[in-house]
């Protein structure tokens, strides 16, 4: 397709008869249609229309893949080209296939967010090796903020559909029990643990903020969750029944000593206990959490002072303790090395669950990686960054709206008040990549990576 300036192959169209140069001559002169070549009219025309189209789409049809082929593509960037085509046809067919389902109240597979989340990548992967062998495809930065490199702006209502249809499949058991505070009782849990733990005030807040990226990062910022590809970890940290029921046993083990500094979350605990009952506690959220971050974060909360001092970037913490999710076993050890950044990974089965949770899996040149450092795992993890700049931006809302209230009220624990707001939503971009796999456990499939 011409565009402007027009490619080469476009001068060599209208180069190629005397025919053609008298016609491009004789349009010019007939006014402002004539200034571009058609195919950009025609793709200015298509823009527009395209923008128009709903987020929650039913009609895919107005998304195209890669449009064009350059002039004399070789071998392997014509065979990238059609990789990455094809790639996007298969995804919107099942994203079609789901809604249609879903919209005709036609039962589900086993598992039907699996072949969404393998569509999903698929078209990433075939992107990042298109632009890896035609660099001039990379462009514009998306809403999502993936890479322009694994991910063309124009397909943006592809990965809208692919959340809404996740939403659906995800959404809570009918008998899941709400908070009308999530992401302050996310802060609340982990602040209180961090304190159990020997922390001092300012660094326990920093554990109630990591939680709550944690919360952002398993579930996208939303309680009681389902999961469309697992059948064994649900809930709002998307725990295991043995992980849930090893939390409640560490939380008992603790559950005094918070009563001595924070009486009021205590008893908003034995609340949340009674209320719970016989359900399983991964569907009631303060429940979950409460488990989730003892199960699997608690103990490692007396190092936040270390960990804060090796990446006093907060969102690197995030991705830190989310990696205690993914690959728990190396992380720790990572952390003991004295050389966090520079500790490397090599294992087959380890980089194996890396990739389960979108690390490292987009392209063949990543996925040819053998081994890694910390650092580069770290900044590996970009599906995460804009749930973790927003769980950032929340917890710094809730501190400041603490502060507020803390200045007309007597002073006390600064983080025990619950209060009384309506249920919230989660705003943003933000999509179904929450991870978390156990790799010493035999892993885990992430609900919507």
């Amino acid at each position: 397709m011409c565009k402007n300036p027009p490619a080469p192959d476009c001068h060599l169209r209208w180069m190629t008869s005397g025919a053609l140069s008298t016609t491009r001559a004789a349009a010019l002169a007939f006014g402002l249609f004539f200034t571009l070549p058609v195919s950009d009219a025609i793709d200015t025309i298509t823009n527009a229309v395209t923008s128009l189209v709903p987020a929650n789409i039913g009609n895919l049809g107005f998304i195209s893949p890669a449009q064009g082929q350059p002039a004399a593509l070789t071998k392997s960037q014509s065979d990238a080209l059609n990789t990455y085509n094809k790639a996007v046809s298969d995804f919107k067919s099942i994203l079609s296939q789901r809604r249609a389902q879903i919209d005709s109240n036609q039962p589900l597979s086993n598992l039907p967010g699996q072949a969404l989340y393998l569509a999903r990548n698929n078209m990433i992967s075939a992107h990042k090796d298109l632009t890896d062998a035609l660099p001039s495809k990379i462009g514009r930065p998306n809403k999502f903020a993936i890479p322009p490199a694994y991910f063309d702006a124009d397909n943006e209502p592809l990965l809208d559909e692919y959340a809404n249809l996740f939403n659906i499949m995800q959404a809570p058991p009918v008998n899941a029990q709400n908070s009308n505070t999530p992401f302050h009782d996310v802060v609340d849990l982990g602040t209180a643990i961090g304190r159990a733990e020997g922390l001092d005030a300012a660094n326990a807040q920093v554990a109630g903020r990591i939680s709550l990226g944690m919360f952002f990062a398993e579930t996208n910022g939303k309680q009681n969750m389902g999961n469309a590809r697992s059948n064994k970890y649900k809930g709002s940290l998307q725990t295991g029944v043995s992980e849930d029921q090893n939390g409640q046993k560490k939380w008992a083990a603790i559950k005094k000593s918070i009563a001595a500094f924070d009486p009021a979350l205590s008893a908003r605990d034995d609340k949340e206990e009674v209320r719970v009952g016989n359900l399983d506690q991964r569907f009631n959220h303060w429940t979950a959490v409460r488990n989730a971050l003892m199960n699997a974060h608690a103990d490692l909360f007396a190092q936040i002072p270390a960990i804060v001092k090796a990446l006093p970037d907060p969102i690197d913490q995030m991705r830190l303790f989310e990696l205690i999710q993914i690959i728990p076993s190396p992380t720790r050890s990572a952390l003991k090395s004295g050389n966090l950044a520079k500790y490397e990974i090599s294992d087959p089965t380890i980089m194996r669950y890396l990739r389960n949770n979108s690390i490292f899996t987009f392209g063949q040149a990543d996925r040819a990686k053998t081994s890694a450092t910390f650092r580069e795992i770290l900044d590996a993890m970009w599906l995460f960054s804009d749930k973790f700049e927003r769980a950032l931006s929340k917890f710094n809302e809730i501190k400041a709206q603490r502060k507020g209230e803390n200045q007309q009220l007597p002073t006390g624990p600064t983080f025990a008040k619950q209060p009384s707001v309506a249920p919230q939503r989660v705003g943003g971009q933000g999509l179904e990549f929450a991870s978390g796999s156990r790799c010493c456990n035999q892993g885990r499939d992430p609900p919507a990576q």
